[in-house]
């Protein structure tokens, strides 16, 4: 299959509708550029950062946990963007995936992987949590990792997503803060499709 211009106007479209306009590049804010400032290469500063931002979820998280957890969420994403030839953005990626140009690279398989490299590390005092965005709108589905103090809802958690930015560079926020997506639980919108299907059965 040709990558031609008819196929990248489709894909602008598709952009314009979903309202998914991806970020430029790999920023930083200014209070963790003081990391690379220190000598740091930026994924050490972005472990760094990380690492804070976990650990500022709740006392009783355990710093090795923190830092194992924050060396797997930047570190592992790298890795699989090479092992799936990641080169274009996001949505371009999809395409791809979607035509079986690519092996892999959804968002569902940046978070389905994180997820198990997580469950490795078997975690005590951090609890982890699959989350999806626009399940119910004509924008792109998308889903992600989440990360919280244990016991806490993934509400107060951290969401991981190495899809968002490309290449496999993570980008994170608190949940309710992220400036893209509002999140529910993936549990709440698989039981929603569940029932959305039997409605649409008994309608027919």
């Amino acid at each position: 299959m040709m990558w031609t211009k008819a196929a990248g106007a489709c894909l602008l479209a598709a952009v314009t509708l979903a309202g998914c306009a991806m970020p430029a590049r790999d920023e930083m804010v200014p209070e963790r550029m003081a990391f690379a400032a220190s000598g740091m290469t930026q994924e050490q500063a972005k472990i760094a950062a990380l690492r804070a931002d976990i650990l500022a979820l709740g006392p009783g998280i355990d710093p090795a946990e923190a830092q194992r957890v924050a060396e797997v969420a930047v570190l592992k994403p790298l890795q699989w963007a090479r092992d799936w030839d990641v080169v274009d953005p996001p949505l371009v990626h999809n395409m791809k995936v979607n035509h079986g140009l690519k092996p892999r690279g959804l968002c569902k398989d940046w978070a389905d992987d994180l997820q198990r490299q997580m469950w490795a590390l078997k975690l005590r005092t951090i609890d982890l949590h699959r989350a999806i965005a626009n399940s119910r709108n004509v924008k792109l589905e998308h889903s992600v990792l989440i990360v919280s103090a244990k016991g806490a809802r993934f509400e107060d958690g951290i969401v991981l997503d190495p899809w968002r930015q490309g290449m496999g560079r993570l980008w994170w926020s608190g949940t309710m803060d992220d400036p893209r997506y509002s999140w529910d639980a993936r549990e709440d919108v698989f039981a929603w499709k569940r029932e959305w299907k039997v409605r649409v059965a008994e309608d027919r």
